[in-house]
């Protein structure tokens, strides 16, 4: 009898340790996936429109960045984006004909004297009180214009894709270093792609 309670005591024991183990392992994976999705950007919708003689591309984005990065622009770290755009004619039994590809870079950095936060876009340059004000103009594209009407002809069918993501490259080497499989600067949009009906009219 004294060996069968000291057993079922060891038991519960053990459960309420394993039960205290598997607690903290899920708590540390919500606190990982947490921590990955914190730096993120996505696009949420893309169009093409007429303008003049050429077609302008509008996007609106998702962006945040991860405490790590905003301490890092903070502290005077310069952000260089790539903006990427590319529009095809799909071929089905061949590779697809490329008909322009094109590249925004766009810069974002804090000035320590004026304590603004300044934008750089083709040559443009915006400047802000907050980065949140910043994040907000960085996560809209308007009138890029990408495409000139002479470079579509009527009755084929085009694809356009759209990506945007931070330029590592361009990050000090101390910073690179760190950046290599860090999640909160793997700042990467997914690949947003679609069919322009402006383009087949």
């Amino acid at each position: 009898m004294h060996c069968c309670k000291n057993a079922r005591l060891f038991n519960s024991l053990l459960a309420r340790v394993f039960k205290a183990f598997l607690l903290l392992f899920l708590l540390f994976l919500w606190s990982a996936s947490s921590h990955a999705a914190s730096s993120n950007m996505h696009i949420r919708n893309a169009d093409l429109r007429p303008d003049g003689e050429v077609y302008s591309l509008d996007a609106d984005l998702d962006i945040r960045f991860d405490e790590d990065v905003e301490e890092a622009v903070n502290k005077g770290v310069v952000l260089h984006f790539l903006v990427e755009f590319q529009v095809v004619s799909p071929r089905k039994y061949w590779f697809d004909d490329e008909i322009v590809t094109k590249t925004q870079n766009v810069s974002l950095s804090y000035h320590a004297l004026t304590r603004q936060y300044l934008l750089m876009r083709e040559g443009r340059q915006q400047s802000y009180d907050t980065l949140l004000e910043a994040k907000l103009e960085l996560a809209e594209v308007r009138d890029w214009k990408v495409l000139e009407k002479s470079q579509i002809e009527k009755g084929e069918s085009y694809r356009a894709a759209l990506m945007m993501r931070l330029d590592q490259a361009k990050l000090p080497k101390a910073i690179q270093v760190n950046a290599i499989g860090a999640e909160e600067w793997a700042l990467t949009s997914q690949k947003y792609e679609w069919m322009p009906k402006e383009l087949s009219k």
